[in-house]
């Protein structure tokens, strides 16, 4: 069910909730927007929402102009840094780090205040990603090439840099259970394997013969070391065992529709992961015994269906049922929802809530 929307500045394509413990109801969301003629430009911007399901809150508390976004990410809860940290990859080639600095005597609000930010490339910076220790961000480039920015509270620097694929370059993951590893997926179809120990990184692996069409998100699943997502604009969602790279786990794997675009692993749920499939909508799918299944589908937005998050909710002992909240956004109508599923089947979750619309 519906929960609360709101109409962005821009065209709306990230949306990511903060996962540390004490800002978990800070919802970040991006946009990009182009001006055409004479001399075009990328704009974009990043708003932050107060999220709060069991009081009924969703309060946009915070804005920031920059330029225009492809994707932001925050930095990861266990590493170097405890404090919540926003990484944005851009249009203008940069990768810049905010601080969320909220407000004292524990208010609600607060701002993101630039802490750092590198030219990483004269091409357009298109997706990031955090190590596990937060140490170092890989970022993908529109010429198919990855940077990896080794981060510091004082600097930024490039630390590797090689071409990786021939086009665009929309995914550049870490493995969280080996960091050592980054994941790469092109709109030349191909998705990769680098070893980062070697520099240049080695190509661990290369897969060329299954997308029919450009790798547009890779998702290393929490709960299994061994098992990894891939989405693609052919529509299908597939799940691989990266000790075997040359086809899919299922053969068939999972038709969604649209082009999947961005792939979640559910915070606490195992094998619950949530798609944004571009043509169609959103969707919600339950992975078990190495089998997907379709459990829900989100088609409220207008337009291309690309941000997609679940909020990292408390879960006290004995309160298992307490519903996910999901947020979402779609590009040209510059519309973020924050919806509750509605299909419990599989999910272990039931009940829902509802927040109070912005004006």
């Amino acid at each position: 069910m519906e929960a609360a929307h709101y109409y962005l500045d821009g065209n709306a394509d990230a949306v990511e909730f903060c996962p540390h413990d004490l800002y978990r109801h800070v919802l970040a969301a991006a946009t990009y927007t182009l001006q055409e003629g004479d001399r075009p430009s990328r704009s974009g911007s990043i708003s932050l929402f107060d999220v709060d399901a069991d009081v009924g809150r969703f309060d946009l508390f915070h804005r920031v102009e920059t330029a225009g976004i492809f994707d932001i990410k925050w930095n990861p809860v266990g590493g170097t840094i405890d404090r919540p940290m926003l990484a944005q990859a851009d249009a203008d080639g940069c990768l810049r780090i905010h601080e969320l600095e909220c407000l004292s005597d524990g208010e609600k609000g607060g701002c993101l205040r630039e802490i750092n930010g590198e030219k990483i490339s004269s091409s357009m910076c298109l997706c990031l990603d955090w190590n596990p220790s937060a140490t170092s961000i890989s970022v993908g480039i529109s010429d198919g090439s990855v940077s990896m920015v080794s981060f510091s509270e004082s600097q930024l620097y490039v630390s590797q840099e090689w071409k990786a694929h021939d086009f665009e370059l929309w995914a550049a993951s870490f493995d969280m259970h080996q960091p050592q590893l980054v994941y790469t997926g092109s709109d030349d179809c191909k998705f990769s394997c680098w070893d980062l120990r070697d520099s240049p990184p080695n190509m661990v692996f290369q897969n060329s013969k299954v997308h029919k069409m450009g790798v547009c998100c890779i998702a290393k699943c929490p709960s299994n070391p061994n098992t990894l997502f891939t989405g693609s604009y052919d529509e299908y969602l597939r799940l691989w065992d990266v000790r075997s790279i040359s086809k899919p786990v299922n053969e068939t794997s999972i038709h969604l529709g649209g082009g999947v675009w961005r792939v979640k692993h559910h915070p606490y749920i195992p094998g619950l992961v949530l798609a944004a499939c571009m043509h169609n909508g959103f969707a919600i799918v339950k992975i078990e015994d190495d089998k997907g299944e379709l459990i829900e589908t989100y088609g409220k937005h207008g337009s291309l269906a690309y941000g997609a998050d679940w909020q990292r909710r408390e879960l006290s002992q004995g309160d298992e049922q307490k519903s996910s909240v999901v947020a979402t956004c779609s590009f040209y109508d510059r519309l973020l929802r924050v919806w509750i599923p509605e299909n419990s089947n599989g999910m272990g979750l039931i009940g829902s809530v509802q927040l109070n619309m912005l004006p």
